[in-house]
């Protein structure tokens, strides 16, 4: 079964062909360099944990390419750099990921390693220990960043007992419980042909590249039990606040609000106000609030794609003495949004910059095999490609401030910083 799509790349088409034990296989023809860029995509993100087992997804990422049914770490590592190849495994909260980069001529050989390392990791028990020891160090060193201090207590009592709640990392207990035996267990699980989206961009035309992913996993079986179901606990919206005072030299002012998911007619508004507040010089937030006021060290907003609810966040760093300023400063901005409609200009100039960079994220072979491998393992299917840009463009103020009353009224407060300058800003 084969479905082409013409994107909004000038340069190719994309091709999606389902192999007869289920991978979805992209391609998407790019003859301009001698590279070829492929993504293997898995639903086996952190979402898909237990919650006394949060950090597992990580841990698997780190161990992957460590070992494999007849190689060594080192073996592997030799054959990916004698041809100058690249090859990573990473994890998110939706979805797994194999990446892979190589010159044309040596796709094949690095395909066909990716597909022992996807099908038959050995974990070994030396690397899985050395990996989570590494795993709790950086854990131990996040807790003094302050501003992963405050998006991490603001995320725990935003999701509560959903797997977004967590860092990827977990946290100290529950990474050091993982074993070896919970990293085959995942893996056994997950690791499956009906759950995988291979995408793949550069210099190979759609029938070599489906020859080839068919070479590799074509005799890969569909397990006879199903994917077990993911039931996800209903996100409860209840604002609160979270303070966290550390020693430090300036204040983290965060607010929260529990958004839509990708799916949601209200995504694209959200996004595009999100761009409009918080991203780059020229943003709403910084303008007013740094170069107007002087209150910020940095300002921002964000608000990430994600399957299912995701978070809109602004924030400010901040002179202790300021944060009681900028608490209201930021909230003010935001309120602004429910009352008020974003000018044409403003809403233009945000569309503008966020297709711009849209864009400018579709250069490389390795982006492209990104975006749409991305988009097929979410559900949305390649033609969002398309869809994205024209709900963008579609949005009017109304849209935007409609979104905005839904959303952006009673923030979550993540406050860290010095004890006095938190206390004072919560009281005021």
């Amino acid at each position: 079964m084969t479905q082409t799509v013409k994107p909004s790349l000038s340069h190719s088409s994309i091709h999606r062909t389902v192999l007869n034990n289920g991978i979805v296989v992209l391609v998407a023809e790019n003859p301009a360099a001698d590279i070829i860029a492929g993504r293997i995509f898995i639903r086996a993100g952190s979402c898909y944990e237990k919650q006394e087992q949060a950090g597992l997804a990580y841990l698997l990422s780190a161990v992957m390419t460590k070992g494999c049914d007849g190689l060594s770490s080192l073996e592997i590592a030799e054959q990916v750099e004698s041809v100058g190849a690249s090859l990573s495994a990473d994890t998110t909260t939706d979805y797994f990921l194999l990446s892979l980069k190589t010159v044309t001529s040596d796709f094949p050989e690095i395909l066909a390693l990716s597909g022992r390392i996807l099908r038959s990791p050995t974990f070994p028990e030396v690397q899985v220990e050395l990996e989570r020891r590494l795993a709790l160090q950086n854990i131990r060193s996040q807790q003094e960043q302050p501003f992963t201090v405050a998006f991490e207590q603001m995320r725990q009592v935003m999701y509560q007992n959903h797997p977004y709640a967590m860092s990827l990392l977990g946290n100290e207990a529950t990474m050091s419980r993982l074993t070896r035996a919970d990293l085959v267990a995942y893996h056994q699980t997950y690791f499956r042909p009906d759950n995988v989206v291979i995408s793949i961009a550069g210099r190979i035309s759609q029938q070599d590249a489906v020859a080839l992913v068919e070479q590799v996993f074509g005799d890969w079986q569909i397990p006879t039990q199903p994917l077990p179901s993911i039931n996800l606990p209903e996100i409860q919206v209840q604002p609160q606040h979270q303070l966290k005072p550390i020693q430090t030299q300036q204040s983290i002012v965060m607010l929260g609000y529990l958004g839509s998911s990708v799916i949601s007619p209200d995504y694209a508004p959200l996004k595009l106000l999100s761009t409009y507040l918080g991203n780059g010089l020229s943003s709403r937030l910084f303008v007013e609030l740094r170069e107007k006021r002087g209150l910020a060290y940095e300002v921002s907003a964000f608000y990430p794609t994600r399957l299912y609810p995701g978070s809109f966040v602004v924030y400010m760093g901040t002179a202790p003495e300021n944060t009681s300023i900028a608490l209201n400063g930021l909230r003010t901005e935001v309120e602004l949004l429910c009352n008020t409609e974003v000018s044409e200009s403003a809403l233009q100039a945000a569309k503008n910059k966020i297709l711009g960079q849209y864009a400018l994220g579709k250069q490389t072979n390795g982006q492209i095999a990104q975006i749409y491998g991305w988009y097929e393992i979410l559900g949305l299917g390649i033609d969002f490609d398309m869809k994205f840009q024209e709900l963008i463009a579609s949005v009017n103020a109304q849209d935007a401030m409609t979104a905005a009353c839904r959303y952006l009224q009673e923030p979550y407060l993540s406050l860290v910083g010095q004890e006095e300058a938190i206390n004072n800003a919560l009281d005021s």
